[in-house]
């Protein structure tokens, strides 16, 4: 088996990187201050923040798996979908399953403790959801702000956009996988690289990427403890995504989606 340049490249990634030198040489080791835990809109109105029911999962009926080794057992991907609306408390509780802040430890607060793990406690991600059937939401594009509940299980979002044509807008992001159209949801997710950097410097992309699969885990398994279905997705086209997201592709950049929704398979 011949290997190509870019493939043997591709593995040398996958290697764990001498995490000493890129620490001492990071922006935390000189001082600087820690980046803001989630994403920020600058002025930001409160009329326009949704603040979704609050949950207590089990006593309040949301997870209807009875125990955690069925839920593993019954877990697949799905991808055909009913056309059934999403309740709010459901997209709150798969959300703040994900990145929602419990609380804060460290000097100056710089670490975040959330439901997922992640590597040195940074979590660099945002969560947007392309809403298309979800109980008392617009269609469209909102985003999730974990900073205005923590240590609550509840989520907040604001619409930031609508999705024109959703299913021809829709089709084209996720490159051709047309059952992401009849979902509910699709939660996209993206990577906000400074905040893994700030402690890690340049090693801090391949952890960044272990930590994408924890967090995908967490949603699926969330949404399956619902009796919903869902599907990661690693496909999609990066200019649309970002371009509908209204992301810059290189500060903050698309790097995963996870559709969700009652299934019929």
């Amino acid at each position: 088996m011949t290997l190509s340049e870019e493939t043997l490249n591709n593995r040398k990634f996958m290697h764990c990187p001498p995490f000493e030198k890129a620490m001492e040489e990071s922006d935390q080791s000189k001082g600087q201050t820690h980046p803001p835990h989630a994403k920020i809109i600058e002025d930001l109105d409160e009329a326009d923040v949704i603040i979704l029911p609050p949950f207590e999962a089990m006593d309040d009926g949301i997870v209807t798996c009875d125990s955690y080794s069925t839920l593993l057992d019954v877990r697949r991907s799905k991808r055909a979908y009913l056309d059934l609306a999403m309740t709010q408390a459901q997209l709150a509780f798969m959300l703040w399953s994900a990145i929602g802040i419990q609380e804060f430890r460290g000097v100056n607060d710089a670490a975040s403790l959330r439901p997922s793990p992640s590597g040195g406690a940074r979590h660099p991600f945002n969560l947007y959801v392309a809403v298309r059937n979800v109980e008392g939401l617009q269609p469209g594009l909102y985003l999730y702000l974990p900073l205005l509940n923590v240590g609550e299980k509840r989520a907040s979002i604001v619409r930031i956009s609508d999705i024109d044509d959703y299913p021809q807008t829709m089709n084209d992001m996720m490159v051709g996988q047309r059952w992401t159209t009849k979902a509910p949801v699709v939660i996209m997710v993206t990577c906000d690289a400074y905040r893994a950097e700030w402690r890690y410097g340049t090693a801090a992309h391949r952890v960044m990427l272990i930590d994408l699969g924890h967090l995908g885990q967490n949603l699926m398994l969330s949404a399956t403890s619902m009796g919903l279905g869902s599907c990661c997705l690693a496909a999609y086209s990066q200019d649309l995504c970002d371009k509908a997201l209204g992301v810059d592709g290189v500060n903050e950049y698309t790097v995963y989606a996870v559709s969700a929704g009652n299934s019929c398979d």
